[in-house]
């Protein structure tokens, strides 16, 4: 792979950086409900040398029912501040499955208007096999001032999807597993309708990743996407069960050089509980 430290750095790359004084390193993992998992106590067990752990789950709009929503920018910028990480820092987010919940950390950056931020490629399982260092001791935080510039183009709403979703004029591309799209099983939070949006297409984030965890190279990504009859000259909106896994696709996309996309925050948990807005069921 091509090390990009704005979308995705190898654990290669991260080794022989990781001692720079200006890279801060964040573990960002984070669970379905239906894992059972605690990462933070896994962080505290274990994490990449030098690492800051982002709550995705606090670090959020505890104003919204939604989970995890983008948080206001004041909040992001204190948590983020008190993390030490801030303006001038290049930052490289990593999660304990491989490459799932970084991205979405990735897109919260680049929504505030950060750019020098990457996804660790393979994430931990990756820098473990390799033997690479870690620790179970907290780094020790400096405040940072960071600068913020939200991008409201980076996100949609329900109103905004709905009016995609009709007019036809964006790619509406989902994460989620084909089971899930197509309606065929339970969804992992209880109360939601099963399906998907009218008039999206199914690419389910695993089949932009290799069997080792890491993303498929530029050539690869982009034949996934095609081959699941996503048009990429249209703008593209990408949606998933809650806004985590949608982002490995807006990563993907950046990947191959596509910039034209943005992230259905509310997604599934969102519109699979509204009443008034449609579903579609099956490979339709």
């Amino acid at each position: 792979m091509q090390d990009d430290p704005k979308t995705l750095v190898s654990t290669a790359w991260l080794a022989q950086h990781l001692k720079d004084p200006d890279l801060r390193v964040l573990d960002a993992s984070w669970h379905l409900p239906t894992d059972n998992r605690d990462p933070r106590a896994e962080y505290e067990a274990a994490h990449i040398t030098g690492a800051r752990f982002f709550d995705i789950e606090e670090i959020s709009d505890n104003r919204s029912d939604l989970p995890h929503m983008a948080p206001p920018i004041e909040k992001f910028m204190s948590r983020l501040r008190a993390m030490g990480v801030g303006d001038g820092h290049q930052v490289v987010v990593y999660d304990s499955v491989g490459l799932f919940s970084a991205a979405r950390v990735w897109w919260l950056f680049r929504l505030m208007g950060q750019m020098d931020v990457a996804v660790l490629d393979g994430g931990l399982p990756k820098w473990l096999a390799e033997d690479r260092p870690t620790e179970d001791m907290p780094p020790i935080v400096r405040d940072r001032h960071m600068t913020v510039r939200r991008q409201a183009h980076m996100v949609r709403d329900i109103t905004q999807v709905s009016a995609a979703s009709k007019l036809k004029d964006h790619e509406i591309i989902d994460a989620r597993a084909a089971e899930r799209y197509r309606g065929e099983a339970d969804e992992p939070r209880p109360g939601l309708r099963a399906g998907h949006i009218p008039n999206s297409k199914n690419v389910p984030f695993k089949t932009l990743l290799n069997a080792d965890g890491t993303m498929k190279d530029a050539a690869g990504l982009r034949a996934t996407f095609e081959a699941a009859g996503v048009d990429l000259s249209k703008p593209a909106i990408t949606t998933c069960g809650s806004g985590v896994t949608a982002a490995v696709l807006s990563l993907a996309m950046e990947r191959i050089g596509k910039t034209d996309h943005a992230l259905y925050d509310g997604s599934w948990a969102e519109w699979g509980m509204f009443p008034t807005v449609p579903i579609a069921t099956g490979d339709t």
